[in-house]
C-alpha cells in the first residue's frame, strides 16, 4: 500500500468506490463510484460518517454536478440474505463501477477487499478519509441510502427507520419485538433470524 501515494489522484480516469449499509438489520446495501474532475475541485470531501447530514447533502449535490462520472447501485435485501453481506456489498460495488460513464482506467476501493472484476484496482483501508474520489463515493452512497430509509419510514411506520436508518438500536430492536419482521428486514442477520425462529 506504500505505492498508493505514488498514484496521482488528480488523474481524470481514476474511480473511487465505497459502500454503506453493511451493519443495519434492514434495507439494501448501497455503493457508489465516482470519477472526480480535477478541473472542478470540491472542497471538504471526507468520510461521510464524519459529516453532518446537511453537509453531506450539500456535498452530494456538488459531486453530482461537478464529477466527470458517478453511479449509485445497490444489492437487495434478498441478495444480502442469499449471498451474505460481504458478497452483496461487493456486488453493489461492481454494479456501481460498471454503471460509470466514462469507464475508469483504475479503481480504488475503500476497505481491504476487491470485487471480482477485470478493472486494474486496489483496496485502500481507510480510503474514505485518504482518497477524495472514495470520500465522494462514500457521501453519495450515504445520502442515497439515508433517503431510502426515510422513505421506508412511511411504508412501515413505527420502526423508526428515519432515525436509526436500519441499524440495531434499542428502539429498533424493541420495534421488531413489538411489530414483527417486515419484508425489508434482513432475515440472515442475528436479531431478525432469532425472532423468526421463535415466532
Amino acid at each position: 500500500m506504500d505505492d498508493l501515494f505514488s498514484i496521482d489522484f488528480q488523474r481524470p480516469d481514476i474511480a473511487g468506490v465505497d459502500e454503506v449499509g453493511r451493519g443495519p438489520l434492514a434495507g439494501e446495501v448501497v455503493a457508489a463510484a465516482v470519477i472526480l474532475d480535477p478541473q472542478r475541485p470540491i472542497e471538504g470531501l471526507r468520510d461521510s460518517k464524519k459529516l453532518s447530514a446537511s453537509r453531506r447533502e450539500a456535498l452530494a449535490a456538488l459531486i453530482r454536478e461537478r464529477a466527470l462520472g458517478w453511479c449509485i447501485a445497490s444489492a437487495t435485501v434478498a441478495e444480502i440474505d442469499e449471498l451474505n453481506i460481504l458478497q452483496a456489498s461487493l456486488l453493489a460495488m461492481r454494479r456501481a463501477v460498471q454503471g460509470l460513464h466514462p469507464q475508469p482506467a483504475y479503481v480504488l476501493v475503500d476497505g481491504n477487499r476487491l470485487p471480482h472484476w477485470d478493472y486494474p484496482s486496489e483496496p485502500v483501508v481507510g480510503g474514505d478519509d485518504r482518497v477524495p474520489a472514495i470520500a465522494a463515493a462514500s457521501i453519495l452512497a450515504k445520502v442515497c441510502r439515508d433517503r431510502a430509509l426515510v422513505e421506508l419510514e412511511s411504508l412501515y411506520p413505527g420502526y423508526g427507520f428515519a432515525a436509526h436508518k436500519g441499524y440495531p438500536t434499542a428502539a429498533h430492536l424493541q420495534a421488531l419485538q413489538t411489530l414483527g419482521v417486515t419484508p425489508v428486514h434482513r432475515r440472515s442477520f442475528g436479531p431478525v433470524k432469532k425472532l423468526l425462529s421463535t415466532a
